[in-house]
């Protein structure tokens, strides 16, 4: 499970309109806190590279050789600009567990413009920042993961 930085960590949509002035909309909600929908995301896009014997989420009795531990740092609507853009930050960790080294440790942040200029526009744009994400998470992982 991702874990999320203070202000973030909340089903309300998160937006800005003055420089570290976190507000959320009144009306609009994600379906769940970004976090629970981002973790089977992870999974599933390293899954589909191929690149990993099998994938599984925290906590699994399964024994594994790497965990990937990431963290929430921004996932908001900045209104400081025009048009509005969704600023997407995620930190990534990729920790062998047999040594307990860090294998590789960056950030990611993807940003992209809101097709309108409420929470709709915003959410349309988080997802794309997120499809962008995932390709370069997944690439990151794959390049620093150890061979067999």
């Amino acid at each position: 499970m991702p874990r999320v930085r203070p202000g973030f960590d909340t089903a309300q949509m998160v937006w800005v309109r003055k420089e570290h002035g976190l507000e959320v909309y009144a009306r609009n909600r994600w379906v769940d806190t970004p976090a629970h929908m981002l973790a089977p995301l992870l999974a599933q896009a390293l899954q589909h590279s191929g690149a990993f014997k099998a994938v599984v989420q925290s906590p699994s009795p399964v024994a594994a050789r790497l965990r990937l531990e990431t963290e929430i740092v921004r996932l908001q609507q900045d209104f400081t600009v025009q048009p509005s853009r969704v600023q997407f930050t995620l930190s990534a960790r990729l920790v062998d567990l047999g040594t307990r080294q860090v294998l590789a440790s960056t950030e990611f942040d993807e940003t992209k413009a809101a097709t309108s200029e409420d929470a709709y526009g915003g959410v349309k744009a988080a997802n794309q920042a997120l499809e962008r994400l995932l390709v370069k998470l997944t690439e990151f992982c794959v390049t620093h993961a150890p061979t067999p």
